[in-house]
């Protein structure tokens, strides 16, 4: 019996590894994809932000910016634009995400395509209609006047404000579309076992709605927070050079000094310190739990 048992498990442990072989085999042109398009240029990016303006190994790239204080203005209104327009997208997102997911599946999903419209236009097309509606003499102006809001053109583009409703438009499908998929699966049922049991609708919304429908909230909330990091058509057209983030710097570090050197130094600086930033939130928010539900 014993001698039979052996060669069963030494057949089992062998298939076992061929499965594995073959499960490798098959994940290797995406594990090799991965390696081509994100491991190679983040690579070359920190070999590049140690190279001088001579060629050679030299951290000039870091000590320049440790000496301007342009460059620790550059990265808090990196980060200060980020942080606003996230918050925005999540006053504006939840309401919407808990209307949507509140109606018939039919007309939530008529509705939904308002929502990804902008995903079908250019970028450039609408931050430049961005423009045209925010400028002194654009249509916003000219309604507020003709209606007694305000008595003159207010300045709504080429300062924080018009950078911030621009990022917030833009950015408010990457929160509403993980946010209303969370929703979307919460089963109303648990809302009326709830309400039979004597809580109020605001108590069962704070107590069931918002704790399942966090992990859609948090996941959306680091989607646009990473993407306004790097963002760089808004800001450079309706900051108009009064809100320069890290991408508008790095552009025009290239086009002025072409010093690739010191915009991969820039860089180098956002990735780090977005990568501790989220493992920070990590920690603090206990993020695995909220989004994987692991203890």
């Amino acid at each position: 019996m014993e001698q039979t048992k052996a060669p069963n498990s030494e057949a089992l442990r062998l298939h076992k590894i061929k499965e594995q072989w073959m499960i490798l085999g098959l994940a290797a042109p995406s594990i090799f994809s991965i390696i081509a398009i994100i491991m190679i240029p983040v690579g070359w990016l920190f070999y590049l932000s140690f190279i001088g303006n001579g060629g050679d190994f030299s951290l000039v790239n870091y000590q320049r910016m440790i000496e301007y204080k342009s460059y620790a203005r550059v990265y808090l209104i990196t980060f200060q634009v980020s942080i606003l327009t996230t918050l925005l997208c999540v006053l504006i997102g939840f309401p919407l995400a808990y209307f949507l997911a509140q109606l018939p599946q039919k007309i939530a999903g008529v509705l939904m395509l308002t929502v990804l419209l902008p995903f079908w236009t250019s970028l450039l097309v609408r931050t430049y209609a961005w423009l045209v509606l925010l400028q002194k003499k654009g249509l916003l102006n000219d309604f507020a006047i003709q209606i007694g809001l305000w008595e003159t053109p207010v300045k709504l583009v080429h300062n924080m404000t018009g950078t911030l409703i621009g990022m917030a438009h833009i950015m408010l499908p990457f929160l509403i579309l993980p946010l209303y998929g969370a929703m979307r699966r919460i089963e109303p049922e648990m809302m009326h076992a709830a309400s039979n049991l004597g809580a109020k609708p605001i108590q069962a919304f704070w107590k069931i709605f918002f704790p399942i429908s966090l992990p859609g909230l948090v996941a959306g909330s680091l989607i646009v927070f990473v993407l306004c990091l790097g963002f760089y058509v808004t800001p450079a057209v309706l900051g108009g050079g009064r809100v320069v983030m890290i991408a508008t710097q790095i552009t025009a570090i290239l086009e002025n000094q072409f010093n690739w050197g010191a915009a991969s130094a820039l860089g180098v600086v956002l990735l780090v310190t977005t990568m501790i930033i989220l493992y920070l939130a990590g920690r603090l928010l206990k993020l695995d739990s909220v989004l994987f539900g692991s203890k």
